[in-house]
């Protein structure tokens, strides 16, 4: 496996769960989703990646969309979480804490491995 497909796979869920943690506090519109991730590199998505990602998660009942008006512009279509979103929110928020507690400890293994030899 090369590194970008492994990449590609390990963003694909975090990327889920970090839009999902974005909408949580406000509702946001799709560009601004797109600009906020972008500031950290590897979260960074495209519209054709964000979009589709967004469609599917209005789909299954985690965030609802709602059209305002902007003053720079044509209406924004903003996305928020729904109570089933919250509750999806809060249950990957746990398992991430325990994934990435994990991982560390195994790195702190291996870490601990390679200095002793």
């Amino acid at each position: 496996m090369e590194i970008a497909e492994w990449n590609s796979q390990v963003r694909r869920g975090i990327l889920e769960y970090c839009i999902m943690l974005l909408v949580s506090k406000e509702a946001r519109y799709g560009y601004e989703l797109v600009t906020t991730l972008g500031k950290w590199g590897p979260l960074a998505a495209t519209e054709g990646t964000l979009y589709p990602l967004l469609k599917r998660l209005q789909r299954e009942g985690y965030i609802t969309s709602s059209w305002k008006e902007s003053e720079a512009g044509p209406p924004r279509k903003y996305y928020s979480l729904t109570e089933e979103g919250f509750q999806l929110m809060e249950k990957m928020t746990e398992e991430w804490s325990k994934i990435t507690e994990a991982v560390y400890q195994m790195q702190e293994i291996s870490n601990k491995k390679e200095k002793a030899e």
